[in-house]
């Protein structure tokens, strides 16, 4: 590999300058993207490991990141599990019917990667072979993934998971035990296909306060983080919304923490020591002017040094950006110098 430099940080190790990436790098901002999307929809191309592997290689080649991330989306294992999911245009993950009775759930197994989604594996497999920068496999968390489950799509309050969260617990840690294990073995079979590190998107888990993340989430995520830890790669734990959350989340594992832009990077690591940081720009400033973008971008550096950190956005990339101010702050990512 000729750019090790995420996975050197990952790992905590001393590098010359942060690795830069962005979540949802591939995706609806590049014009190409969505003129293969008038031809397939998302699954389609998740079902297709040529088109899957082509999609996830354009960013590292366009814009020069540090790494590159599977195309995929984080309810492809649900389907093979028992569960009507689609991923409808403008709204994101349906679910019908949702999940919410001991009935239902005892028809759904846990997921067997090799045999329920061989296009992912050799999608990984493919990527591994041509790549030369770390390639970053990932799931969603369990809390995340029961969510779409139960609220039956995306949702703001999340009441009805909460419900089923307090007042049938026992329902709901049936739940979070399928999903841990599905999403453990999903992790294990990326990284026994090639993927260097993985990042655990438990993207909702910042509706919970402290109290309730520790009872309900943190042990479904330290087991996810233990399985990951043995098989040897990083582990880079993600939450949106989750600066009441960082002390618990660390804690959880994982040995990168995602920081969204609510909290400042500086202040995340004076609360949280040695744990290396992934974020933390505003998506929605890829929107601003190029001398604010590339100050903000100096700003973040600054904050941390330049060491344990791995450069990236504090959510996705958003549909409406240019991609060139992606490369903005590529480039000024690599004019750092430690």
């Amino acid at each position: 590999m000729k750019n090790p430099r995420l996975l050197l940080a990952a790992r905590g190790e001393t590098v010359d300058r942060p690795p830069v990436w962005f979540m949802r790098q591939a995706g609806r901002y590049q014009a190409r993207y969505r003129a293969l999307r008038q031809k397939y929809t998302l699954l389609d191309i998740v079902r297709q490991p040529e088109l899957a592997a082509m999609v996830t290689l354009w960013p590292v080649e366009e814009l020069g990141v540090d790494g590159a991330i599977l195309f995929s989306d984080i309810v492809v294992p649900l389907a093979p599990m028992g569960i009507s999911v689609d991923i409808r245009e403008g709204v994101g993950p349906v679910v019908d019917p949702p999940v919410r009775t001991a009935a239902y759930l005892e028809k759904l197994r846990p997921l067997e990667p090799e045999e329920d989604l061989p296009y992912v594996l050799q999608t990984v497999s493919l990527l591994a072979k041509e790549l030369e920068v770390p390639l970053i496999g990932f799931a969603g968390g369990p809390f995340t993934l029961a969510s779409y489950l139960v609220e039956g799509g995306p949702s703001r309050s999340f009441l009805r998971l909460k419900t089923l969260m307090y007042r049938e617990e026992a329902l709901y840690r049936r739940l979070m035990d399928l999903l841990t294990e599905s999403i453990a073995r999903h992790l294990l079979a990326q990284i026994a296909h090639g993927a260097h590190l993985v990042q655990l998107f438990d993207s909702w888990v910042g509706t919970l306060s402290p109290e309730d993340y520790r009872l309900y989430v943190a042990p479904y995520s330290r087991a996810i983080a233990g399985a990951v830890a043995a098989a040897g790669a990083p582990l880079i734990h993600f939450g949106v919304g989750t600066s009441s959350l960082l002390e618990e989340m660390a804690a959880a594992g994982g040995d990168v923490l995602g920081i969204d832009w609510r909290e400042p990077l500086g202040r995340a690591r004076r609360r949280l020591g040695e744990t290396v940081l992934q974020g933390n720009l505003d998506p929605a400033l890829l929107l601003a002017e190029k001398p604010l973008i590339q100050a903000r971008v100096r700003a973040l550096l600054e904050e941390t040094g330049g060491q344990r950190h791995i450069f990236n956005l504090g959510h996705g990339v958003l549909p409406q950006t240019p991609p060139q101010a992606l490369s903005w702050v590529v480039e000024e990512v690599h004019r750092w110098t430690v």
